[in-house]
């Protein structure tokens, strides 16, 4: 039902005739060559985008929210060393830029595609927060909300203040020696673990330097400089557990925050003549490129200081 309503609306506030529509200032109107929207990328995008919203919570429903609850709040803003709440908004900016970017490649003007995707991803995020408030063991996360907000408003404040993201959000992993303490928790599989295990996720806000500095035209405009954040020695949301290992010694692993600088590559922007009028390949390359490319970093915490990476991050 939801899907359904979603579709008509966005279908209703996209096609209304916006002959009076102007561009927003710096950015293009409509990609090069397109001449307003494509019916059957159109129509092909909003059928697949209702499929994959629908499919997704009837699948999540079933695995993962079996026992159903009367509504309730849950404040899970110490857990996890926040790892949480800044994956959720790495996902909202994510989701809230490939809806964008699949309205404009399906010849939809600029204002109505960054509203679309925004609001595609604030839907998707809140349908999970209301299944989380009527979970066992698990509720209504105003700082999750609070995280899905400020995701969307990051991707759509830059597209509609500057035309581009100068400023993107991507996510790394690594496997840690955590999980088989905790597997039901942590994960079992490593395609659990990167879900689950808050320890081998790293968050990074990845920066275009030519887009913030005052550079020259041989400057390398694919070039940008990441600031990454995880979190390291988490068994338990607030506090690790006790834990004994196979002669009944105690096992303690000491929580601490880990900050990264690295360099990366945007390679969205690899020959690109223009940043207000991307191709289309590099539109979709952009969105994709949510994860983090393995490059040399430089690490502070509080407990090993400062470390130098040559290239992946080491399993801990």
């Amino acid at each position: 039902m939801l899907a359904r309503l979603l579709f008509i609306l966005l279908t209703l506030a996209i096609l209304r005739p916006t002959a009076s529509a102007q561009p927003l200032p710096g950015t293009p109107g409509t990609l090069p060559g397109e001449s307003g929207i494509r019916q059957g990328r159109f129509i092909g995008v909003m059928v697949g985008t209702a499929a994959f919203y629908t499919i997704t919570l009837i699948l999540l429903k079933k695995q993962w929210y079996k026992k159903k609850q009367p509504f309730h709040t849950f404040n899970d803003n110490a857990e996890w060393l926040q790892m949480d709440k800044v994956g959720h908004m790495a996902t909202a900016y994510c989701m809230s830029r490939g809806g964008y970017e699949l309205m404009r490649w399906s010849g939809v003007d600029e204002r109505a595609s960054i509203l679309t995707g925004g609001l595609l991803a604030l839907l998707f995020q809140t349908t999970l927060e209301v299944y989380d408030g009527h979970a066992e063991g698990w509720g209504f996360s105003k700082g999750d909300m609070v995280a899905n907000v400020a995701g969307t408003a990051l991707f759509m404040g830059q597209q509609f203040g500057t035309g581009q993201q100068v400023v993107s959000m991507k996510y790394g992993f690594r496997k840690t020696i955590y999980p088989p303490f905790r597997p039901n928790l942590l994960g079992k599989t490593t395609g659990q673990q990167m879900l689950k295990d808050y320890n081998g996720q790293q968050y990074w806000l990845s920066v275009n330097l030519a887009s913030v500095l005052p550079v020259g035209p041989s400057f390398p405009r694919w070039l940008n400089l990441d600031l990454g954040y995880s979190g390291s020695g988490m068994t338990g949301g607030h506090e690790n557990p006790p834990m004994v290992d196979a002669d009944g010694k105690p096992i303690k692993f000491e929580r601490f925050r880990q900050f990264f600088l690295s360099p990366d590559v945007d390679l969205s922007r690899i020959n690109q003549p223009d940043p207000l009028q991307p191709l289309p390949w590099q539109r979709f390359v952009g969105t994709v490129q949510f994860f983090k490319i393995a490059a040399p970093s430089l690490e502070y915490n509080r407990v090993n200081k400062l470390r130098f990476h040559p290239l992946l991050l080491p399993k801990e």
